[in-house]
């Protein structure tokens, strides 16, 4: 039987608490199944189907574990719907706490206004632009940080399915839409993905063309939530140190800049149609 690699699991963030929380019962769990049974490690692992190094992690909080690995635990063990019960605390925590933190804003926001000028949103990411733009991160990432950063991203997609619908604005500078990440191909398949989001209702995607003479977005990228109960937090580059902030005064300046960037860049309709003619140059 081959020790757990990559692949079996993903390594716990260090200072991730709710992350090593919620590992740390599946482990404690899972050994408890295993003892009550009388069965050792190895004979677990060889039932499973997975090494010994993997279980001890697992059983110890130090990996966390695939859904498979999971129902596999559940089968062998007949944990009676205990281990797979926490496939979703697990399915979260997999995800890097910033990413996580920031899927929760994102869920509760009934207004995100954003504009990105290096790359494409996150949330307007297909996978394979995903998974091109962060393999080249510098210093180079693992394979399991860059496959937890993909996932991340997808998963934060679901502020898109809520009900009532949020409503999402997006200022992309046209640069974003050209620089090929990934290939021509991956670009080709993103800008279709961005014609078919803008068509959604509560969807608005603005290209800030190259030639605008008036920028309001020159100090980098800027977003700001609003939330149902009147709060709001937003972030700009070059104000207050890039960190998020809900001070009434300095959201006022980041609205001022979001909502002159948004007068000065192309409308939603015909930024859709400048994106099909970027699509039609590929």
């Amino acid at each position: 039987m081959t020790e757990a690699t990559d692949s079996d699991g993903w390594e716990l963030e260090p200072g991730d608490e709710q992350g090593a929380a919620v590992i740390a019962l599946v482990g404690r769990l899972l050994k408890a199944r295993r003892e009550a049974l009388g069965l050792r490690v190895p004979e677990l692992a060889s039932a499973m189907g997975y090494g010994e190094g993997l279980v001890y992690k697992v059983e110890s909080g130090k990996r966390i574990p695939r859904p498979e690995f999971l129902d596999k635990a559940e089968e062998v063990l007949d944990a009676g719907g205990l281990i797979t019960g926490l496939k979703g605390d697990v399915a979260e925590v997999r995800y890097p706490k910033r990413v996580r933190d920031i899927a929760a804003m994102e869920a509760q926001a009934v207004e995100l206004t954003a504009y990105w000028n290096h790359n494409l949103h996150g949330l307007l990411q297909t996978p394979e632009y995903a998974q091109a733009l962060i393999s080249m991160w510098r210093p180079t990432l693992t394979r399991e940080q860059i496959e937890r950063g993909v996932a991340g991203r997808a998963a934060r997609k679901s502020v898109f399915e809520r009900d009532p619908a949020p409503s999402l604005s997006f200022i992309q500078e046209e640069v974003t839409l050209r620089r090929p990440i990934g290939g021509k191909m991956v670009l080709r398949r993103q800008l279709e993905h961005l014609l078919d989001i803008g068509q959604l209702p509560h969807v608005e995607i603005q290209v800030m063309p190259t030639d605008r003479e008036d920028h309001s977005g020159m100090s980098g990228e800027m977003e700001v939530l609003k939330f149902r109960d009147g709060t709001a937090i937003g972030r700009c580059h070059g104000l207050y140190a890039a960190r998020p902030v809900s001070d009434a005064k300095q959201l006022r300046v980041i609205e001022l800049r979001c909502g002159i960037i948004r007068a000065q860049a192309l409308p939603p309709g015909e930024s859709l149609v400048f994106i099909e003619q970027v699509l039609g140059e590929l």
